[in-house]
This record gives structure tokens, sequence and C-alpha cells, in this order.
């Protein structure tokens, strides 16, 4: 979604940046900025990468209130207790009281699949990003099967925000865990990322930029392929080599 302003006498194209509310069960949990666009999978996604949902949810905007609040059904995993979240476009993991809350466990990866060098170095090619184009100022997360089809790509001002969207459209069409999948984000890969990857079950992260030392441990850790500086035909692997084949 793109907006119309005027800046020395032109028009422009700039992205949408608006507030959206996320309520469970009536009860307000977090607020995050987005780009408006498939907001219910965003909700379910960003639920699911903080540990608090399993599966799909029904969710909805709540004609009774602002047009940017989602209802999704609960119940939760488990309560956050008196932890709130407010993020940013910038930051996935702001309002997080404790250093503890910001690591999420997620379940043990697959060895698979096991990709191409190549193809993977090739797959920020492949992300539509039509918005992008317009305006020079959204992320794109692109969900790929392992011959390099794309299947899902969304875009958003934040770029845990086109994360969570593709988590939550993968949720819906059930397609979670992401076992034989790969995730590819235009951006850098921050730690926030590839938790997020981790929890949806996607053993391959690739991305456009360069990843964080923590990004780095915590694939590590958790057995995830991390890829980074994906352009022009090659691409750096921080983690998880064992999946890229040369050939």
């Amino acid at each position: 979604m793109y907006a119309r302003v005027e800046r020395e006498g032109v028009e422009d194209l700039v992205a949408v940046e608006e507030p959206l509310e996320i309520r469970v069960d009536g009860k307000a949990l977090a607020v995050t900025m987005r780009t408006p666009g498939h907001d219910e999978e965003l909700a379910l996604g960003f639920l699911h990468g903080e540990g608090l949902i399993d599966g799909v949810r029904d969710a909805g905007p709540d004609a009774a209130l602002a047009a940017n609040v989602i209802e999704v059904a609960g119940p939760l995993i488990h309560e956050p207790g008196e932890r709130r979240f407010y993020t940013s476009s910038s930051c996935g993991v702001c309002g997080k009281g404790a250093i503890s809350e910001v690591f999420v466990r997620s379940a043990s990866l697959p060895p698979g699949p096991f990709i191409d060098r190549d193809l993977l170095a090739g797959l920020p090619s492949l992300l539509r990003q039509p918005a992008f184009a317009l305006t020079g100022g959204l992320h794109a997360t692109g969900l790929f099967d392992e011959h390099g089809e794309p299947i899902c790509v969304r875009e958003d001002v934040g770029r845990h925000n086109a994360m969570d969207k593709v988590v939550g459209w993968a949720l819906r069409a059930g397609e979670v865990p992401l076992a034989e999948r790969v995730l590819c984000v235009s951006g850098r890969l921050s730690f926030e990322l590839v938790q997020k990857a981790a929890v949806a079950g996607c053993p391959i992260l690739v991305g456009v930029g360069a990843p964080s030392s923590l990004a780095i441990e915590l694939a590590s850790e958790r057995g995830l392929t991390l890829c980074g500086f994906a352009r022009a035909g090659s691409l750096n692997v921080y983690a998880g080599a064992a999946r890229v084949s040369a050939d």
C-alpha cells in the first residue's frame, strides 16, 4: 500500500505506515507499526513467532473498534502476564521487559532440504516487490520451495512484519512447520528474523544483507542454515553449510 504526497511541487509515492493493535479474546496484547494489508496474517504470524499460539486461529478486524484492530481467538498457549508488546517498523523485539523474554524456544529443525548454492543466491531476484518498486520504502519476505519456486511473498515497512505475514499465511494454508521450505528476506538478517524462521520450522533463511553476530549464534544453536549477501549469483553461508550443495 502506498500514498501520494507532494514534494517540491512534484507528486511522489511513499509507503503507508499505520499502527495495528492485536487483541486476543478482546484483550489488547500488542501494537505494531505496519503497512496495512494482510493484517490477519500479520497477527497470526506475530503470535506464532512469540510462541503464544501453535496453530491457526480465527482472526479478523473488529468492526466495533477502529479499522486498525485485529481480534484473534484464544486461548494462548501460555499467558504473557503483564508483558505487552510495542513494535516499531524497525524493531521486532521492542517492549519485552527482560532479556530472557527475547528468546523463544523452537523444535529441532529437519536435516533437509539440500539446495544448490546458485539457486539460493538467486532467490532475492525472485522476490516480487511491486510496492517497493513504486516507493523504495518496503521490505519483503518470500517463502520458496526446494526448487526455488515462490509460494508466498509479502511486503511491509517492517522486515519482521513481512515475515510475520508470510508465516501467518503459512499457518492458514497448513504449511507450518516449514520443513521443506526456504525463507528469503530483502534486507539484513537480524536476530528476530532467525528466531521467527526457527519457530516456524524453516531450516533455511537467506538474506540480501548481512547477518548480525547474534543471528549467526542463534542459527548455529538451532541448526538453521543462514545465508547472507545473496546477490549477483553469490552468497555467504554463516551457519548450517551442510544443507548447501555446490552443484
